[in-house]
C-alpha cells in the first residue's frame, strides 16, 4: 500500500511542475486524497459493503469535489491535476500512467446495466472539461483537448478535440512504415496543449475549409487558363465570371480569423 502511495506521490512531481515538497502534495492535492480514498472504497465495493463503499466516496467528493464510484476501476501512477468537478463512472477502467484535468466527465450514455463507461489505456490524457461518454476506449497514448466531447474510440497516440470529437492528428508508433509526411510535420508543429489555448492550434474544420478554399481557387485558375485557351482557338466560352469565393464571406460565422490562420500556415510542400 505504502509503495502505491510513493508512486502517486512522485507521480505529481513528473506532471506538475508547481509541486515543491512531498509534504505540499500530501497535504494540499486533492486529486491524490481522492484516489486513495477511491482505493479504500474499492476494496470495500468488492467486499459486498456497498452502502459503506458509496458513503466513502460521499466523502470523498465531500472533501475533494472529485466523485469516482467506488465500483471503477483505477492503474497506477493516476494522476488528477487541480481535481474540482472530475466525475467517473462505476464501471470506467483507468490504466496507468493516466492524466485527466478538472472537469473531466467518464460518462455513460445508457441506464441499462452493465459496461457503460469508458476504458482509458495507458497514458491517456484528459484535457480540463472534456467528457468522453459511453462504453468507448481511448487507446494508449490517446489524448483530449478541453472541452470536447468524445463518444467513439480513439487509436493509439491520437489527439481529439471538438465537439464531436474528432481526430487532428495521429503520431506513427514504433514500427509502423509509411504515413503522410504532412501529417506527421503538422504534428509536430502543433503539439498538444492540455488546456488546448494554443494560438498554434486552428480548429480542424477551419482547418479543413481554409485547405478547400485553396483547392478551389486553383480549379479556379485553371479554368480560366482552360476557357482563355479554348477562345484563342476561336471557341466561345467562359463568356461569364464565375462568383468570387472569398474569407471575408465567412465573417458571420466567425469563422474567418481560424481559416485565414489555417491558409497561412499551409505549406503545400509538406
Amino acid at each position: 500500500m505504502f509503495e502505491r502511495m510513493k508512486e502517486d506521490i512522485q507521480s505529481v512531481f513528473h506532471r506538475d511542475p508547481a509541486a515543491r515538497t512531498t509534504f505540499e502534495v500530501i497535504t494540499n492535492y486533492p486529486g491524490l486524497h481522492a484516489i486513495w480514498l477511491h482505493r479504500l472504497g474499492h476494496r470495500l465495493w468488492i467486499a459486498n459493503w456497498k452502502w459503506l463503499a458509496r458513503s466513502v466516496s460521499t466523502f470523498s467528493r465531500w472533501l475533494t469535489g472529485i466523485e469516482i464510484h467506488p465500483g471503477a476501476r483505477l492503474g497506477r501512477r493516476f494522476f488528477i491535476d487541480h481535481g474540482m468537478g472530475v466525475v467517473i463512472g462505476e464501471t470506467a477502467e483507468i490504466g496507468d500512467d493516466v492524466t485527466l484535468y478538472h472537469g473531466v466527465t467518464l460518462g455513460g450514455t445508457s441506464w441499462n446495466a452493465g459496461k457503460r463507461h469508458p476504458t482509458l489505456q495507458d497514458n491517456v490524457v484528459v484535457g480540463a472539461g472534456a467528457k468522453v461518454l459511453g462504453p468507448i476506449t481511448m487507446h494508449k497514448g490517446a489524448k483530449v483537448g478541453s472541452n470536447s466531447v468524445v463518444v467513439k474510440d480513439v487509436p493509439e497516440n491520437a489527439t481529439v478535440v471538438g465537439i464531436p470529437g474528432r481526430i487532428v492528428m495521429q503520431k506513427k508508433t514504433v514500427g509502423q512504415k509509411g504515413g503522410n509526411n504532412r501529417r506527421e510535420k503538422i504534428a509536430q508543429k502543433y503539439g498538444f496543449d492540455a488546456y488546448a489555448v494554443s494560438e498554434d492550434n486552428p480548429d480542424p474544420v477551419a482547418n479543413a475549409i481554409g485547405i478547400m478554399l485553396d483547392h478551389v481557387h486553383l480549379i479556379d485558375t485553371k479554368v480560366e487558363d482552360m476557357c482563355k485557351a479554348i477562345n484563342d482557338m476561336g471557341g466561345e466560352v467562359c463568356d461569364k465570371a464565375l462568383p468570387s469565393l472569398d474569407i471575408e464571406q465567412f465573417s458571420d460565422s466567425g469563422l474567418a480569423d481560424d481559416i485565414q490562420a489555417a491558409k497561412d500556415s499551409f505549406d503545400p510542400t509538406i
